[in-house]
């Protein structure tokens, strides 16, 4: 797997020692869902390394500025981004895992005592990802009927031609409905 790489040092393997490591990440790009987010430079990335007696964890933080397109307006515009890094490995074999925690919380620490970061950095920043991507929460969009971006000049549609982009109640829809 190519990206960096964290090799356990002998002396992380008494309780309670830790270590901190930093560097940088290049990741062009990352897709989530239908959006693409694009790193002009890369990510910043800091861990600690703690033995908890028995596993090693891993906590940190991995940062960068992403460049999408809002959902509404389409115009591209740039997010910066800071996501939580988390790990925890087990020394030893699997049958020291404890029988409390699910089997995905955890990784056995690899015989050759390399953790490769770049799963956990990208995890971590995909977490941090909207589900919309949106260069302002007022963001007024384009206009349906003639496509003019709203956020930089009024259209010339008539009114009732141009529907808001967001309803303010999605129900109001259903106020004309008869039950009778």
């Amino acid at each position: 797997m190519e990206g960096p790489c964290l090799t356990v040092a002998h002396e992380l393997f008494a309780p309670a020692e830790s270590s901190s490591f930093n560097g940088s990440f290049d990741l062009p790009f990352l897709k989530s869902g239908p959006d693409l987010y694009e790193f002009l430079e890369p990510l910043s990335w800091q861990v600690e390394l703690t033995n908890t007696g028995g596993a090693i964890l891993m906590t940190g933080t991995v940062e960068g500025c992403a460049k999408t397109a809002c959902a509404r307006c389409l115009e591209s515009f740039d997010m910066r981004l800071v996501g939580e890094v988390e790990g925890y490995f087990l020394l030893g074999q699997d049958d020291s895992a404890p029988h409390d925690r699910e089997e995905d919380e955890f990784e056995v620490l690899p015989d050759d005592r390399v953790i490769e970061l770049a799963s956990y950095l990208k995890a971590a920043i995909l977490l941090e990802l909207p589900l919309i991507p949106l260069c302002d929460q007022d963001c007024k969009g384009l206009c349906p009927q003639c496509g003019q971006n709203r956020n930089l000049e009024a259209c010339t549609c008539l009114p009732e031609q141009c529907l808001p982009v967001e309803p303010a109640n999605p129900f109001d829809i259903l106020k004309d409905i008869s039950f009778d």
